[in-house]
């Protein structure tokens, strides 16, 4: 089955480098180089929600946290899982984000490509138990 992946960085090579692991695998890809312009994209009228959102941590302007907390305040991206794929690993990064709901939390500089690959789509499959 092919989903819809949005995969928000600053770093354009790794956006490049994970867009072209998932559309390998024969799904659609959307790629945003901050947390604004993924919060535009999911206030879009006629916008089509993803399936899951890899959003990374530390961006200029709005960063990952930063556009969750938009995610949730306006009820934005329903259905999708949310995942933290940032080289931020501290443990104060990781509360947040559990705090903020997401569904994952990956650490880039310790997952190569087709980790995150494999990790995104069982998260995906996986039923939320809230």
């Amino acid at each position: 089955m092919a989903y819809r992946i949005f995969i928000v960085d600053d770093d354009k090579f790794l956006l490049d480098l994970y867009a072209v692991k998932f559309k390998n695998a024969d799904h659609e890809v959307s790629v945003f180089g901050s947390g604004e312009d993924l919060v535009a994209a999911l206030r879009k009228k006629d916008a089509v929600m993803p399936d899951a959102i890899l959003l990374d941590v530390i961006m200029p302007g709005i960063g990952g946290f930063g556009a969750l907390e938009m995610i949730r305040k306006d009820n934005l991206a329903k259905g999708a899982k949310i995942i933290i794929l940032s080289n931020q690993g501290q443990d104060s990064d990781i509360e947040k984000a559990k705090k903020l709901g997401v569904d994952g939390y990956i650490i880039k500089a310790s997952a190569i490509p087709s980790e995150v690959f494999t990790e995104t789509l069982r998260i995906i499959k996986t039923e939320k138990s809230n």
